[in-house]
């Protein structure tokens, strides 16, 4: 006999609080989103810090990097988000800069931080892909903080769904088409959950390679792109609200487009014995030695 998961006790549904933490005032509001934002920079560049003395990097490089991060990844995720939703801003253009209430996509922000990454390690003369290697952890954690900052504002949801898990969307929030239903799949909870067990699988191997270094430079960042990735693709296909290149699912041709380079740049590293390109050079495969600032 086969179990029927849908009449199983409701003790995983769940709903937003909203997405107002703390209002102070008519001048000062503290918005999860922000929060949680916020949060997520700050852990990853502690983490981030921590790796850099593990692999005896200055950790101050990260500090300097992560403000061109910050920069660049912020407005590049904003940008990106406005760009593909351009028919809804265009009627409300005070609302491309409010970053608040919500809307930003993680592919512009990898887009510009890597844009910006490229650029400060040129100018500092430090290997690209030993700093893709010490961020990537940070940025799949970041990533796995930051998906809850869509659970508080009720957005980036998936299709209606019965299961014990649902997730209960206010009416306002239900996209055309979906008004009559109330619960829905938690699709920001499918990829917190895939992302922490990404960033299990990247500090595993982190700190196996200090045991017995064996990974060549780029490699974390490369796993990254394509575990990643993966669980994007089939994530996405369960939202209702994806950012929509004619009739593709934009995040969904990015995410097949960074599994694809990334297991070719794997292939290039250990199948070919090749090191990857980078913007000076580099050891050919065990860890970049000290390098300071």
């Amino acid at each position: 006999m086969l179990l029927d998961i849908s009449t199983l006790p409701l003790a995983f549904q769940f709903a937003s609080p909203g997405p107002t933490l703390v209002e102070l005032g008519p001048f000062l509001t503290i918005r999860w989103y922000g929060l949680l934002i916020a949060s997520a920079v700050l852990i990853g560049v502690s983490l981030s810090q921590y790796l850099a003395k593990r692999r005896k990097v200055n950790p101050d490089i990260i500090s300097d990097l992560a403000l061109w991060l910050i920069v660049s990844a912020i407005p590049s995720a904003r940008l990106y988000y406005v760009l593909f939703q351009w028919s809804e801003y265009a009627q409300k253009p005070g609302d491309i800069i409010a970053i608040w209430k919500g809307g930003i996509a993680i592919h512009g922000a990898i887009i510009g931080g890597s844009l910006a990454a490229l650029i400060f390690a040129r100018l500092q003369k430090i290997p690209f892909w030993q700093l893709a290697d010490l961020v990537a952890p940070s940025l799949i954690l970041g990533q796995a903080i930051g998906r809850w900052g869509n659970f508080f504002n009720s957005e980036a949801f998936g299709r209606p769904t019965n299961l014990p898990w649902k997730l209960f969307i206010p009416y306002p929030n239900r996209p055309a088409g979906y008004k009559n239903f109330e619960y829905f799949h938690p699709t920001f909870l499918y990829e917190s959950l895939w992302n922490l067990m990404v960033f299990g699988l990247l500090i595993t191997l982190f700190f196996r390679d200090l045991k017995r270094p064996r990974l060549k430079l780029g490699t974390l960042a490369l796993v990254y792109m394509v575990a990643y990735s993966a669980g994007r693709v089939w994530i996405e296909g369960l939202r209702t609200d994806s950012l929509m290149l004619g009739p593709l699912r934009i995040a969904q041709v990015i995410s097949l487009s960074g599994m694809t380079l990334g297991l070719a740049g794997l292939a290039w590293l250990y199948l070919f014995r090749r090191s990857l390109p980078d913007v000076v050079s580099s050891p050919n495969n065990q860890n970049a030695d000290e390098i300071s600032h």
